[in-house]
C-alpha cells in the first residue's frame, strides 16, 4: 500500500527582528530632543556674553524654529528622491555640520555664526522628522505601531529632561559679568571676555558633532526595510482639497500656538527664575529645575497613553489646555516659589497637546493625509515667532507678567478642542 503523498506546506517566514534598527532609530528622537532643549541654555548664555533684550535673544528660537517652516517641503521632496534612509543620513550629517559650526561661532564670539549654526542644525533635525516617524511605524508588527511610537516619543522626552542639566553644568559653570561690568570694558577686552565665556560651547557640541556622525553611520551601514515613498495614482483625482477640512486649518494654528507657547515658557525659564520676586537663583540653579518643565511632559505621555483610550481626545485637551492656562497666569499674579512651581507644573499638561492636536487635525482627510501632516508640521514655526514676540513684550513690561503670551496661547487651543476641531462628519452633519 501505498504512503499518500505528501502535502506541500508552504514556508513560514520568520519575522525580522528589527530590535537593532529600532534602537538606532529610537536614538534619534533622543538626540533632536536633546538638542532642542538646550537652546533652553543657549539662551541665557548668549544673552549674558552679547548683552541681549529679550527679543534679540529669542532670535536663537526663531533661527532654530524657522528650519521646520523653511525645509519641510524640501525635505519631502527629498524623501521621495533618495528615500527615508539616506534621508536620515543626510539629516545627522547636516547636524553634524551645525554642530561643528559652533566652535568657529565661539571662537570668533559671532552672534550671527551661532544663529547660522543653529540653522543649520535644526535644519538637519527637520529632516529626522520627515524621515524617522514612517520608519519606527514599520520596524515591527502593525498592531504594535502605537507601542513603539509611544516609546520614542518617550525618549524624545527623556531627552528634552535631562538637556538642562548637563548644558546647565558644562555650559553655565562660569559666573558671567554683570551687565554694567561688561559696558564698562574696552572693546577689545569686551571682546576677549566674550571669546572666553563662549568657549564652554565648544566641548559639548564637538561631542555632539561626532555622536551625530556615528549615528550616521550606523544608519548608513544598517539593514533598514525599503520604504515606498508616497505617490498619487494615475489617473486618480480627487475632488478634495485641504483648505476644505476646518479641522486641519484651524489645527495648525493649533500647532503654532502650542509649540511657541511651550518654547516661550522653556527659553525664559532661566532668567525668570533668577528674577529676585521669583527665587532669585543662579543661572547653574535655575538650569538644573528646567528639567522639572520638560520630565513633566515625559511623565504626562506615559499617564495620557492611557487617558486618551478612556476619554475622548477633545476634552482631555481642553481639560490640560484650562489647566495650563491657570497654572501660567498663578505665576505671573503670584511671586516666589510658588510662581515657580506653578510655572514648572504646567510641562505635564504639554505632554499630551502635540499628538492630540495633530490627530484631530489630520481626522477624515483620507487621501490628503500627507498633505496635512505637511501642513501641520511646518505649523511648527510656532516655535520661532511667539518667542520673539514675548521678548519684545518682556523688554517692555517685564519678564514676569510677558507670560500672558503663552496663556492666550492655552486659549486657544481650549477653542480647539472642543469647537475647532471638529471633523467636517460633525461639522456639517443635519439634524
Amino acid at each position: 500500500m501505498k504512503s499518500a503523498p505528501a502535502q506541500s506546506i508552504p514556508p513560514v517566514s520568520a519575522t525580522p527582528n528589527y530590535s537593532r534598527p529600532l534602537i538606532i532609530v529610537t536614538t534619534l528622537f533622543f538626540m533632536w530632543g536633546f538638542l532642542t532643549c538646550l537652546n533652553d541654555i543657549l539662551v541665557p548664555h548668549l544673552r549674558s556674553i552679547f548683552d541681549l533684550s529679550y527679543a534679540r535673544a529669542m532670535l536663537i528660537q526663531f533661527a532654530f524654529f524657522s528650519a521646520y517652516f523653511l525645509f519641510s517641503v524640501p525635505w519631502s521632496k527629498f524623501v521621495n528622491r533618495i528615500g527615508y534612509q539616506h534621508t536620515m543620513v543626510t539629516g545627522l550629517i547636516t547636524m553634524a555640520g551645525g554642530a561643528f559650526l559652533f566652535i568657529p561661532a565661539a571662537s570668533a564670539a559671532s552672534y550671527p555664526l551661532f544663529l547660522t549654526a543653529l540653522i543649520v542644525l535644526a535644519a538637519g533635525i527637520t529632516g529626522l522628522q520627515v524621515a524617522a516617524n514612517p520608519y519606527v511605524d514599520l520596524l515591527g508588527k502593525p498592531e504594535t505601531a502605537s507601542s513603539r511610537l509611544d516609546l520614542t516619543q518617550a525618549f524624545n522626552s527623556l531627552g528634552t529632561t535631562i538637556a538642562p542639566k548637563i548644558g546647565g553644568l558644562l555650559i553655565l559653570s562660569a559666573a558671567p559679568l554683570a551687565v554694567e561690568q561688561l559696558r564698562r570694558l574696552t572693546p577689545l577686552a569686551r571682546q576677549t571676555y566674550r571669546v572666553q565665556q563662549a568657549a564652554s560651547v565648544k566641548l559639548p557640541y564637538t561631542v555632539i558633532a561626532l555622536a551625530l556622525l556615528l549615528l550616521a553611520i550606523s544608519i548608513a551601514i544598517s539593514k533598514l526595510p525599503k520604504i515606498e515613498t508616497a505617490a498619487s495614482r494615475p489617473g486618480e483625482n480627487v475632488n478634495d482639497s485641504i483648505w476644505k477640512h476646518p479641522n486641519l486649518v484651524l489645527g495648525a494654528i493649533g500647532i503654532f500656538t502650542y509649540v511657541g507657547a511651550e518654547v516661550s515658557i522653556g527659553s525664559f525659564l532661566v532668567n525668570y527664575f533668577g528674577l529676585p520676586e521669583i527665587a532669585g537663583l543662579s543661572a547653574v540653579a535655575a538650569a538644573s529645575l528646567v528639567s522639572f518643565y520638560w520630565g513633566g511632559a515625559m511623565i504626562g505621555r506615559f499617564l495620557g497613553a492611557g487617558l486618551l483610550r478612556r476619554f475622548k481626545a477633545g476634552y482631555l485637551l481642553a481639560l490640560c489646555a484650562v489647566c495650563a492656562a491657570t497654572l501660567v497666569a498663578f505665576s505671573m499674579l503670584l511671586g516666589g516659589h510658588a510662581a515657580m512651581w506653578s510655572i514648572l507644573a504646567v510641562g505635564l499638561f504639554n505632554s499630551i497637546m502635540f499628538p492630540t492636536i495633530f490627530s484631530l487635525g489630520v481626522a477624515e482627510l483620507g487621501p490628503l493625509t500627507g498633505s496635512g501632516s505637511g501642513v501641520l508640521n511646518m505649523a511648527i514655526v510656532g516655535g520661532a515667532v511667539l518667542p520673539v514676540i514675548q521678548g519684545a513684550i518682556a523688554d517692555h513690561i517685564g519678564l514676569h507678567h510677558a507670560f500672558f503670551i503663552p496663556v492666550l496661547c492655552y486659549l486657544y487651543i481650549l477653542f480647539y478642542a472642543l469647537s475647532g476641531s471638529k471633523p467636517n462628519s460633525e461639522r456639517y452633519a443635519r439634524a
